[in-house]
């Protein structure tokens, strides 16, 4: 039985748990989340730290993802060790709130091992949110069905909102990490379903 959203509970407390487990500056991170959640109810979120490689460096990434009753907020958090500007290490968090209305599309592809033996649980999940802010063109050149044809028929092409994109696998995260993955995506797409 699905639950109501009226009957949802606000998982705030939860929300800064997770956020303290990655150990990654989680005063920094929960302030700005906090700020662009801006006092709302939390329905649901997805915590994701990721490690980056660059050169000899280990650099860290978090995305935090919240679903409130009105919009899905973004945050994305980097460390940097220093530059120019900046000698010391630093962080840049970015936030973005996107009204749930604006929403047009939530794309899960779920990588699923050995098929043959039924359902089972995924090794990897890939979550795709599109709401307009970024759109991408994939062109090639158009041609016809005459393969002798020498013609300049211009260039074909998909145009493709690509805002959010975020792929988590059983074997780096953890089975849960895919789990937890899926839920946000379904209570997301739950509240983004045309009235």
């Amino acid at each position: 039985m699905r639950r109501t959203l009226i009957d949802e509970q606000d998982r705030s407390a939860d929300l800064r748990l997770a956020i303290d487990r990655t150990g990654y500056y989680p005063e920094v991170v929960a302030d700005a989340v906090s700020g662009a959640v801006a006092g709302e109810q939390v329905v649901s979120f997805f915590v994701h730290h990721e490690p980056t490689f660059e050169r000899d460096e280990v650099r860290r990434h978090l995305t935090v993802a919240v679903l409130t009753p009105s919009r899905l907020v973004l945050a994305h958090t980097d460390e940097y060790a220093g530059d120019d500007l900046l000698p010391e290490p630093y962080t840049s968090t970015s936030t973005e709130a996107i009204a749930l209305s604006t929403v047009r599309s939530v794309v899960v592809t779920r990588m699923v091992t050995n098929p043959t033996e039924g359902p089972s649980s995924p090794a990897e999940a890939v979550l795709t949110i599109g709401w307009g802010g970024v759109g991408r063109i994939d062109l090639e050149p158009a041609s016809c069905t005459d393969p002798e044809c020498e013609a300049d028929h211009g260039y074909t092409g998909v145009l493709a909102s690509d805002d959010f994109s975020l792929r988590v696998s059983a074997a780096a995260d953890g089975v849960d990490a895919v789990s937890r993955l899926l839920a946000f995506a379904e209570s997301l797409s739950a509240r983004t379903q045309p009235a």
